[in-house]
């Protein structure tokens, strides 16, 4: 898998090629610490302890990717983390329902019925469309106090890290169709016999 790490700054320094090699390397950590999860699925307790830790790491993770990735002047760093510790608070919360619904779907898969499937899936719509207008109302909190730039940046590293998580996640559950499901053939027409 090929990632794009490049940020809105292209320079050479030394510094930033460390900064980059650093950040490369904190992001394939990240993914590393969502490996457990993936075993995790057979026991439902451990299950839950699984999803506590990576959900611990990757906040840690996240903050140190972040950290790396935006270089922040001290100036910069006095206004931003207040408002991310805000946002990251208000996006726990949204976090926590999404992880309910994947336990959830962990603990009743096989034998998920559609309307469980249905619940499932309106929660998560919901999680993402709450999601989104967190993003604008912390986006106008950090405009107030942070140049334009420095505030798209971080939604950039912010929105990656979570394709990346999300992407770990995603992988390691059990597909949606049940077991002994074949995809439906197309019919053929008469005139193709």
């Amino acid at each position: 898998m090929k990632v794009d790490l490049r940020m809105t700054q292209n320079t050479t320094s030394p510094d930033n090629s460390r900064a980059r090699k650093s950040l490369v390397l904190t992001i394939g950590f990240a993914m590393l610490a969502l490996l457990p999860f993936c075993h995790a699925q057979a026991q439902e307790t451990s299950l839950a302890s699984s999803i506590e830790v990576v959900r611990a790491d990757t906040q840690a993770d996240r903050v140190t990717i972040i950290t790396q990735a935006m270089n922040f002047t001290d100036k910069e760093a006095n206004a931003f983390w207040p408002i991310y510790r805000k946002y990251g608070y208000e996006r726990s919360m949204l976090d926590d329902r999404r992880v309910a619904v994947i336990k959830d779907y962990t603990a009743k898969y096989p034998n998920l019925t559609d309307a469980d499937a249905k619940a499932m899936a309106e929660t998560m719509i919901d999680c993402d469309s709450q999601l989104a207008e967190l993003k604008k109302k912390y986006y106008k909190k950090f405009n107030a106090a942070l140049p334009a730039l420095t505030v798209t940046k971080f939604f950039q590293v912010d929105h990656r890290v979570d394709l990346l998580m999300d992407m770990r996640v995603e992988s390691s559950l059990p597909p949606l169709a049940r077991p002994g499901d074949a995809p439906e053939q197309p019919q053929q027409s008469q005139d193709e016999n």
